[in-house]
């Protein structure tokens, strides 16, 4: 009976030296420089590949327009060339929006990894410094309940050097 309330009494005061904080690590990377930063490379990325479609667009589009006022005094094989070609540039505006779309979120990564990479250093040193035993992340929305905890996104704004 003894040994059983020393381990209650045991786990009753490693329950209390826990600490526990909380941090919205999607207002944190929001803040950081280096995501304004992030986003303009993104934004600038993005648009030469939306200028290289339009630009493929309007080529298709003459193309057809051509294609289409000529083709009742075309001969068989002028007409079938055309198509085909028509049918080739469809395809390679199709292939060219998938692999587009694929390279715009690859960038995305490259882009945000290391902002991501930082704000998860910075939180992780600062409950080392301060001794927390679980740090939560209120961004992902998860946490349906929880006792009272510190928010340290103050101590990492200043780990960061974010005012």
């Amino acid at each position: 009976m003894a040994l059983v309330l020393f381990v209650a009494g045991l786990m009753n005061l490693q329950a209390q030296s826990l600490k526990f904080g909380h941090v919205n690590s999607a207002d944190l990377i929001a803040m950081m420089p280096e995501t304004k930063a992030a986003d303009t490379a993104q934004a600038k990325y993005r648009k030469s590949l939306e200028d290289q479609m339009k630009t493929m667009t309007a080529e298709y589009q003459n193309k057809l327009a051509d294609y289409q006022t000529k083709v009742g005094t075309m001969q068989e094989a002028i007409k079938a060339t055309k198509e085909k070609e028509l049918e080739d540039l469809g395809q390679r505006i199709q292939d060219f929006q998938q692999t587009a779309q694929e390279s715009v979120q690859k960038k995305k990564e490259e882009l945000y990894s290391p902002i991501l990479k930082k704000a998860e250093d910075a939180i992780k040193a600062i409950a080392k410094e301060k001794a927390y035993s679980y740090i939560f992340d209120t961004s992902a929305g998860v946490v349906l309940f929880a006792q009272p905890s510190d928010d340290i996104m103050s101590m990492v704004k200043t780990k960061l050097g974010i005012k």
